[in-house]
């Protein structure tokens, strides 16, 4: 049996899924206007970056403050663990994605103060960073290796393992929309021997590092600053209404040093500045298009109503279930930490369709349910899944629990969990057929973790799924050999179940009424009130979920949100 596969080479979700529809992420003209209120910014560096933020070298800072950015740094011996010690690009992982990276990434969205010298001319608007810069020194010039060599996890300080940290960088700043993340080329050496790599490396950053990845939001810019000390003519810059990128002058080694020194003197870093502000605008408003209307509502704004109620502190965070609880009642929008229940469907076959969404007229507890409808042909499949920007936390928990409604009886469908990377998810499910019964009165399911299994068709199949790495769920559909699944279930009361004893059990309420006409219901499916749809088969990069290349089998299908 086949079921979605969220290995994700490209968005959703958020929530993050769906096979290029990709609109272009820089469709819009450039804008390089600054913002037209302060927003927060943090700069993570070393001395290279002191010298560029400080007053009468590089002005950076008091530059960025003139732009309505207020600036923050880190250095040398900053934050836990004096993480700031360490910048190198295989640092990248720890500061991102690392066990500690949480720790690490709480101190750097929530600084507020100067490592360096510069002046502030900005009062602290409040809240956290939005924007992150980010940026290795000199010595991550001398990489080994071709300049053509694939990312790969190998030896370090090779083009091929620069290439491997940074695309698994990928993996955190998916799940954070709400935050822009600006990686800044490491600058150039005096030295020869490996200049013709660093150039190569950082050209790939520019113009290849997020197309190679099919990234699909607007929230990773890369702006090269190590081309743009290696001459006079290379820039990395905004001019004549159009971004020019010029790096084809000079032999790729510092053309600004400081009489030997590798660090770059200051007219190296005014220029710099000159050329990054503005393109720091324009990646901004890229980024602006298509985030959060306020970047502090961490992708509220990409919701729909129902989500936009207020909800207690204890139930916004996926935490508070670690000890069993709802998951999702179909009652209080979407789950804090996701995009609420999206749709996708195997588009290579044209007579295959799912949607999924809210329906108020049916539910086993309270006002509403998720309803699916779903027409699935012979080696065919569609989903219904809610993705978490993160691991929440299931550990301590046994497993899963909901209940459900059939239109009919002899119906398929699985619970899958997802776990893993964003472009890298393992799927794991549990197969269920519907019973008589369900078609008369709501049937109770509890699965433990170790019955929902690893599939077939990737590595490591029948091995039972780590609670702790789940970051999301579906209910998947596909069919017996040579025979179409087509029909409407409903669910409601997704919970986790806690020690024995404790998991959540709703208590039936007695005016909750099955559908009048299955039949009727299986012949033409109601148009549900859907948490996700935006009501056309095509998505792009602004509804935050990806268009996904799946390859599972022998063949590439592609499939489509609702």
């Amino acid at each position: 049996m086949k079921s979605l596969s969220h290995s994700i080479l490209a968005l959703a979700l958020l929530s993050l899924f769906g096979i290029l529809c990709f609109i272009p992420v820089q469709a819009q003209t450039e804008d390089p206007t600054p913002p037209a209120d302060p927003v927060k910014l943090i700069f993570i560096h070393h001395s290279v970056g002191e010298n560029w933020l400080t007053d009468g070298d590089g002005d950076l800072g008091r530059t960025l403050g003139e732009n309505n950015y207020f600036v923050s740094d880190t250095n040398y011996g900053w934050g836990p663990d004096s993480i700031g010690d360490a910048t190198d690009y295989y640092n990248w992982y720890d500061w991102f994605i690392g066990p500690e990276s949480g720790r690490y990434l709480d101190a750097v969205y929530n600084e507020n103060g100067q490592n360096s010298s510069y002046s502030r001319m900005l009062s602290d608007p409040g809240g956290e960073n939005q924007i992150i810069i980010f940026k290795s020194c000199f010595p991550n010039s001398d990489l080994g290796g071709t300049p053509n060599d694939l990312a790969a996890d190998g030896e370090w300080y090779t083009i091929g393992h620069a290439k491997y940290v940074y695309n698994e960088l990928l993996d955190y700043f998916i799940t954070r929309p709400d935050k822009l993340f600006i990686a800044i080329t490491p600058p150039p050496l005096l030295d020869t021997s490996n200049a013709e790599n660093a150039r190569e490396f950082s050209r790939w950053m520019v113009e290849d590092w997020l197309s190679e990845n099919n990234y699909p939001l607007s929230n990773v810019a890369v702006w090269d600053f190590h081309n743009i000390l290696t001459n006079p003519d290379n820039h990395h810059r905004f001019q004549d209404s159009d971004i020019e990128y010029n790096i084809n002058h000079g032999k790729g080694i510092l053309y600004y040093d400081s009489d030997g020194d590798e660090h770059p003197n200051n007219v190296g870093n005014q220029k710099a500045t000159s050329e990054f502000i503005p393109m720091l605008n324009i990646f901004y408003n890229r980024w602006m298009a298509n985030a959060p209307t306020s970047p502090t509502q961490q992708q509220d704004s990409l919701t729909q109503p129902e989500a936009a109620e207020e909800i207690p502190e204890q139930e916004q965070s996926p935490l508070a279930l670690a000890d069993g609880g709802i998951i999702d009642d179909f009652e209080s929008g979407a789950p804090a930490g996701t995009h609420g229940w999206e749709s996708f469907w195997d588009d290579a076959n044209p007579a295959t369709t799912l949607s999924c969404g809210l329906d108020s007229s049916v539910s086993q507890v309270g006002s509403s349910s998720l309803r699916i409808d779903f027409h699935i042909e012979p080696d065919s499949w569609g989903t219904c899944a809610l993705m978490y920007d993160g691991a929440p936390g299931f550990r301590s928990t046994r497993g899963l629990a909901f209940d459900y409604f059939a239109g009919a009886a002899a119906l398929l469908f699985n619970v899958d969990a997802y776990a893993g990377s964003p472009v890298n998810r393992a799927t794991y499910h549990y197969t269920i057929e519907t019973v008589p019964e369900s078609v008369d009165d709501w049937v109770h399911i509890e699965l433990t973790w170790d019955q929902i299994v690893g599939v077939d068709w990737e590595e490591n199949p029948g091995s039972p799924v780590d609670p702790a790495e789940i970051n999301g769920f579906a209910f998947g559909f596909d069919t017996y050999p040579d025979t179409p699944n087509s029909g409407t279930i409903w669910i409601d009361n997704i919970a986790l179940l806690g020690e024995e004893g404790t998991e959540v059990q709703p208590q039936p309420v007695a005016d909750a009424e099955p559908v009048e006409s299955n039949s009727e219901t299986q012949a033409e499916p109601q148009e549900p009130t859907s948490t996700t749809s935006n009501g056309g088969r095509r998505i792009c990069p602004g509804s935050m979920a990806l268009s996904v290349l799946i390859v599972a089998g022998v063949g590439i299908s592609f499939f489509n949100k609702q």
